[in-house]
């Protein structure tokens, strides 16, 4: 039984409603994005429900999410914290800052911090090279741009976002996946 199919099967019929029957296989990112809403990756299993969605192979799915990175694997933090390090912004600092963000956070590229909250990970090119330093933020169902950044607007971000976080836990809400 197919359970993304099951469990969504309202929303899957609407967005495969959009492409013609012979191009159903370009549903594959909307239907990831949908498999990855609850728990902020895709299962392998759900890859498979995907693929026989739409009449194509596990690995085409695969391939899909892995070439992409707003698809995710494997679980991360609440927030994944993408900055970018292509060679423009690389040259207006942004290594050195994915440097400091991560030991002010206690963590390496690709790791999660203690409290659950921030994954950072360093990806090329989210088309602000102008405004470097600059982070994409992956969290709470949106998707966010933090351009022209410094450690300091940084530190008062994750500040603002451990705070909320906060408030969540003591009000009994957990906030959403990424």
């Amino acid at each position: 039984m197919n359970q993304l199919l099951t469990q969504y099967k309202d929303e899957i019929e609407r967005v495969l409603e959009k492409y013609p029957a012979n191009y159903r296989r370009s549903a594959v990112m909307p239907l990831l994005y949908i498999a990855q809403r609850e728990r902020g990756y895709v299962t392998r299993a759900q890859m498979a429900e995907i693929g026989e969605i739409l009449g194509i192979s596990t690995t085409d799915v695969a391939s899909i999410a892995g070439f992409y990175s707003l698809f995710y694997e494997e679980p991360h933090g609440r927030y994944h914290i993408q900055v970018c390090t292509d060679l423009p912004c690389a040259m207006r600092g942004a290594e050195e800052f994915l440097d400091q963000l991560c030991n002010y956070l206690g963590v390496r590229p690709g790791e999660t911090t203690e409290d659950g909250l921030f994954t950072v990970e360093a990806v090329k090119c989210l088309a602000a090279c102008h405004r470097a330093p600059m982070f994409q933020v992956q969290g709470d169902g949106e998707i966010q741009y933090r351009e022209n950044q410094t450690l300091e607007t940084a530190k008062a971000w994750i500040q603002e976002v451990r705070e909320r976080a906060a408030r969540e836990k003591q009000a009994g809400g957990a906030g959403g996946q990424a």
